[in-house]
């Protein structure tokens, strides 16, 4: 299912002023994919995720899920496509009164889903989500990781082709964010269920999104895949978030001068797993140290990174960046290298 908006914007009225939430923009996102918005609070991200179920109707623009306009329905009509597009909350909002049984079950009473097939539904959906033996406990009774467990089987009920993910592990520890985040891709894969999430993590982009698209200041600034936004940053929001993954600094006891100089080297792909530093000692007159590195596995695919500092005679110095320059799959990347 493929979800398109055209020109949307969202603009508010408070205490006179007009607030431009949302600036026109168009986005497309494509069918059974994993597509996470990051963008610091107040980005406009919530307000976007908002506008694809129409809990925010847009100033401008339209909104089309699986090929229908969202804003040319009213009423009834509204309320049923609502129902095949779930959403789960970064605060659960579960209903403390009700069981864990009861909670899903009231989501499927509201859309009078048929009474004969409710049991066996709800028990389909504890056990998706690792939960077959918590049908009877109240929310007070459950972790974090648990709680955020039920709303995914609560947002999944009535078979939805789209889940919208609204800063759905920020209020979890690391470790119940990796195992929501894993749940979350197997739903995606099992059921072919295109989720939306959006998140101030990158740890959280890099872990389960196929794409993402970069949010300051009410608009989308960046958009492309998740292995090329973290090779190839374009934009400086972009450019920060991953900077902060990687945390590389020149180390304030280190002497930059005409004859020493920091340079990190970007290896992509099957590159990053070389054994490139011995190649530089061995063909470069020049006393090179290693500062820092580090590699990731995005969707399998190897990218690293490593701070080398670099002393020697200016020529050599100069042979060696242009030798590192001409490497194929490999490139200088000199925004990682921040003074501490």
């Amino acid at each position: 299912m493929a979800i398109v908006l055209e020109d949307v914007s969202k603009t508010y009225e408070v205490k006179g002023k007009r607030i431009e939430a949302l600036k026109k923009l168009s986005l497309t996102i494509e069918e059974g994919e994993i597509f996470g918005l990051i963008g610091f609070s107040g980005a406009g991200k919530s307000t976007l995720l908002r506008l694809i179920n129409l809990l925010e109707a847009p100033s401008s623009g339209k909104v089309n899920v699986n090929g229908t306009e969202l804003g040319s329905l009213t009423g009834e009509d509204l309320r049923i496509r609502r129902q095949k597009i779930g959403m789960i909350f970064q605060q659960f909002n579960l209903i403390e009164s009700k069981t864990v049984y009861q909670n899903i079950e009231f989501v499927l009473k509201a859309s009078k889903y048929d009474k004969k097939k409710m049991r066996g539904r709800i028990e389909e959906l504890l056990d998706l989500v690792g939960l077959g033996d918590k049908a009877d406990s109240y929310p007070k009774n459950l972790s974090g990781g648990q709680k955020q467990r039920v709303g995914i089987a609560r947002a999944l009920a009535n078979h939805p082709d789209v889940l919208l993910c609204d800063e759905a592990t920020s209020a979890l520890d690391p470790d119940t964010t990796k195992t929501i985040l894993k749940l979350l891709k197997r739903i995606n894969r099992e059921l072919g269920i295109t989720i939306v999430l959006i998140t101030h993590e990158m740890e959280v982009i890099k872990e389960v999104a196929d794409r993402v698209g970069v949010m300051t200041e009410g608009e989308v600034v960046e958009i492309d895949d998740v292995y090329s936004i973290f090779s190839h940053p374009k934009h400086d929001v972009t450019r920060g978030f991953v900077q902060d993954i990687y945390d590389f600094v020149i180390p304030s006891h280190i002497d930059v001068n005409d004859r020493s100089e920091v340079i990190t080297i970007k290896f992509l792909n099957e590159h990053a797993e070389a054994n490139y530093v011995n190649q530089l000692y061995r063909h470069f007159k020049c006393d090179i140290s290693i500062l820092n590195g580090r590699i990731e596995y995005i969707h399998d695919m190897p990218l690293g990174f490593l701070m080398l500092h670099i002393k020697g005679e200016p020529d050599e110095v100069a042979r060696l960046k242009s030798f590192i320059d001409e490497s194929k799959g490999i490139e200088r990347a000199e925004i990682y290298a921040e003074i501490d």
